[in-house]
C-alpha cells in the first residue's frame, strides 16, 4: 500500500481539519497518481474533500466509527483492520493524522509533498519517516516553487519489515 501527504519542514500537515497550503501543481500530481486505484480516507478528511463527497474514479475506502455514518459513493468501514482486508495492494492512504499513524506500518510506498518552510500553529502530522530506519528516500524531484511556497517531491520506501 501507498502513503500520499503534503508536509510541512516538521511534518506537519494540517491545523483545524485543514490542509495549511494547496499547491495546484501538487493537486495535479496526486490526481495524476491516486486516479484509477483505491483509497482510504478517515471521515473528517473526507468532508475536506470537494463538496464532502468521495473522489471520482477512485474506489473509496473511509473509516468511522460512527455506525450511522454512510455516504453514496464510498464504503464505510468502522475500523482499520477491516478496512485493510478489504484494499488492495495499490491503495493510497489519504489521512488524516489519526488514519496515517495507524496505517504507516501496512504501507512500502509514501510520495510526500515536501514543504521547505515549517507553517506555525500545526495541530496535525505525519510520521517523521526521516527518523525511521525503516524508511529510505529512493527519488527526489525538485525543488520547485508555486507563488511562495517552495517544495520538493521525495519518495520514500519501506526498506525494512515493520517490528
Amino acid at each position: 500500500m501507498n502513503l500520499i501527504v503534503a508536509a510541512d519542514a516538521a511534518w506537519g500537515i494540517g491545523k483545524d481539519g485543514e490542509q495549511m497550503v494547496y499547491i495546484a501543481p501538487d493537486l495535479k500530481r496526486f490526481r495524476r497518481l491516486t486516479s484509477g486505484h483505491p483509497v482510504l480516507v478517515g471521515r473528517k478528511t473526507l468532508a475536506t474533500f470537494p463538496g464532502g463527497r468521495p473522489l471520482k474514479n477512485r474506489r473509496n475506502l473511509i473509516l468511522s466509527r460512527d455506525p450511522s455514518f454512510t455516504v453514496e459513493g464510498g464504503e464505510v468501514f468502522r475500523s482499520l483492520t477491516e478496512a485493510l482486508s478489504a484494499a488492495p495492494e495499490d491503495t493510497f492512504v489519504l489521512g488524516g493524522g489519526s488514519v496515517y499513524a495507524q496505517a504507516v506500518d501496512a504501507c512500502d510506498t509514501a510520495y510526500v509533498t515536501r514543504i521547505h518552510t515549517a507553517f506555525p500553529g500545526v495541530d496535525c502530522w505525519f510520521p517523521d519517516l526521516d527518523k525511521d530506519p525503516a524508511w529510505q528516500i529512493v527519488e527526489t524531484d525538485g525543488p520547485y516553487v508555486w507563488g511562495e511556497v517552495a517544495y520538493s517531491y521525495l519518495t520514500y520506501r519501506r526498506v525494512a519489515p515493520t517490528a
